[in-house]
This record gives C-alpha cells, sequence and structure tokens, in this order.
C-alpha cells in the first residue's frame, strides 16, 4: 500500500486556505469551506491510498475546487488565494487523471 502524500498535502492546503481566510479576514464562509472541502480532500486520498484507483472522491473534490477558484481568479486576477488554489487544483486533477489512465498493474506472487 503507498500513501497519497500530494493529496494529503493538498488536503492540508485546503483546510489551512479555509483557517487563513478566517483568521485574516473574519470570513466565516472561508473557514467552513475550507475545513469542508479539506476533509473531502483528505478522505479521498486515504481512499487513494488504500485503492490507487479508487479516486473519485479527489477528482470530484479537485475538480469543484479547480471550478469555483478558477472563477474566482478569473475575476478578480488575484493570485493569492484564488489562483494558487485553482492552479494546486487543476494540478490534482491532472495526477489523478493519470492515476485513471494506467493499466492496471498484474500482482506476481
Amino acid at each position: 500500500m503507498s500513501v497519497d502524500w500530494v493529496g494529503y498535502a493538498y488536503a492540508v492546503l485546503v483546510a489551512s486556505g479555509g483557517v487563513i481566510g478566517y483568521v485574516k479576514a473574519g470570513s466565516v464562509p472561508s473557514l467552513a469551506a475550507g475545513l469542508l472541502f479539506g476533509s473531502f480532500a483528505g478522505l479521498g486520498a486515504y481512499q487513494v491510498s488504500s485503492e490507487p484507483r479508487n479516486v473519485w472522491v479527489s477528482l470530484a473534490t479537485s475538480g469543484a475546487l479547480t471550478g469555483v477558484m478558477g472563477k474566482r481568479f478569473y475575476e478578480s486576477r488575484k493570485f493569492m488565494p484564488a489562483g494558487l488554489m485553482a492552479g494546486a487544483s487543476l494540478l490534482m486533477v491532472g495526477k489523478l487523471s493519470l492515476a485513471l489512465l494506467k493499466k492496471p498493474q498484474k500482482s506476481v506472487e
């Protein structure tokens, strides 16, 4: 079993972004969204760690964040936080899509 360190790091990034949004601006919606999406990203990383082709929760989470934060970045043209989150989410979508395209490995016993 290999651990999805990239997925866990992404989950921490998402959750910490929500906490930072709350601390800096007092934004409760940022805190709630960051913790919710960070939790889903953590769950997805756990599932990918258990079964590398079980990417659906991670893919849905990072896909949703790519869309939402990409739209915010497009409208505001500010890299922090929208551009950073859109870019990180897009990279996760790419990573997970590649995991789906890989042929399953046969176990040699």
